[in-house]
Formats: structure tokens, C-alpha cells, sequence
């Protein structure tokens, strides 16, 4: 048996051990994140109040197909978010949460054509290498506008964009007059949450 039949041996078998220990591993969904996320946000310093369930911003963005629901509205104040939508997406794998931080897009209609936005890192190794580079691709105004914002690249870089556990993709959501910051659930760093506001900030102007 040569070299190369081995090594596909030895990741035949770890997937086969792995498997079963993820969907075993796999997450139970959690009532408190809202709640967490909100007193998170007082600690940090960000004016924050808890909207009753039903709200209408709930529904902003959601894909019932995926298994999407809203845990609740967190609404800011003296903040260029507006808000943000605590999502929840359930499948046979487990539970995984989100964050929409929503920003109201006046400006943006149905009758202007207006692409999705990411920002997309480059490491300084593939896996676990730390953040060195950083540029964002999609609608060609508003990326040009983020990508020349050096004072929002250096807070990302400085804080490892990492820390958010994946990438940042802004949706606009033009039915509604909002556009959705969607990042994985996580207490971002104040510096990071600076950095979001900023990202709002060009949202607002776009």
C-alpha cells in the first residue's frame, strides 16, 4: 500500500470517528442568548433596551425553509444600528445562532439595485493563522467605501476580525428599509463593536 492510499486510510477513519462525536456534541437551543447579549451590552457601555416578542423587525431577513425563527429584538440607542435581530437556526445537525445587526436604509429601494457585501480576510495561515489582510467585495459603491476606511481596517485587524467567528456580510433588505451587519453570535469587544457601528455608519450614507 503507497503513501497517498494510507493517508486517505487515516482520514477515512477520523471522519468516521468524528462524525458521531459531533452530532453528539451538537448545540440545544438556548433562550438566555438575548438576554445574555443584552446585559453584555450594558457592561460594555452600549445603551440597550429589550423589545417585547412580535416585533415586526423579527421577520427582516428570515428563511423559514433553513429553519430560521428570532429569539427578539435588542433595540440601541445614540447608535448608527438600529438594533439587533438574535437568530436562531435549527436542523438535524443542531442549533446554530446568529446576530443581525439591523441599520434603516432609507436610501435603499426596491427600485435601486443595491448587491450583497463581504468582507473577506486573508491569513497568515490557512487554519488557524492570525488575520493580516482584510478587503470587502460585492456592491461596488459601499465596498470601495469600507475598503478606504483605514481608521475601520486597523480596528479589525488590531481586535483579529477572527474573534467574530467568520466572516461579516451586509444584506440589504429593501422590503423592510433595513440592511442586515449578519455576523455568527458573539460578544464582540468594544473595539469590535465600535467597528460595526462604523460599518453602519457607510451603510447609512450608501
Amino acid at each position: 500500500m503507497d503513501l497517498e492510499s494510507i493517508i486517505s486510510l487515516i482520514i477515512a477513519l477520523l471522519v468516521v470517528i468524528a462524525l458521531p462525536l459531533a452530532f453528539r456534541r451538537r448545540k440545544k437551543p438556548d433562550p438566555q442568548k438575548r438576554e445574555d447579549f443584552y446585559q453584555y451590552l450594558k457592561e460594555i457601555g452600549v445603551k440597550a433596551s429589550l423589545v417585547e416578542k412580535g416585533n415586526e423587525r423579527e421577520k427582516i431577513g428570515l428563511s423559514r425553509i433553513s429553519g430560521q425563527t428570532s429569539e427578539g429584538i435588542i433595540e440601541l440607542e445614540d447608535r448608527n444600528i438600529d438594533s439587533i435581530n438574535i437568530i436562531i437556526a435549527a436542523s438535524q445537525y443542531g442549533t446554530s445562532y446568529f446576530l443581525d445587526y439591523l441599520v434603516k436604509s432609507s436610501n435603499i429601494t426596491a427600485n435601486r439595485t443595491v448587491k450583497k457585501t463581504r468582507l473577506t480576510v486573508k491569513k497568515s495561515f490557512i487554519l488557524w493563522g492570525k488575520v493580516v489582510a482584510m478587503e470587502w467585495k460585492g456592491d461596488k459603491s459601499l465596498a470601495q467605501s469600507l475598503n478606504f476606511d483605514y481608521r475601520l481596517k486597523d480596528r479589525l485587524l488590531q481586535r483579529d476580525v477572527t474573534g467574530l467567528r467568520g466572516s461579516i456580510g451586509i444584506l440589504p433588505e429593501p422590503k423592510h428599509g433595513y440592511t442586515r451587519i449578519k455576523t455568527s453570535y458573539s460578544l464582540p469587544s468594544p473595539e469590535v463593536f465600535d467597528a460595526l457601528d462604523i460599518i453602519a455608519r457607510h451603510i447609512k450614507s450608501w
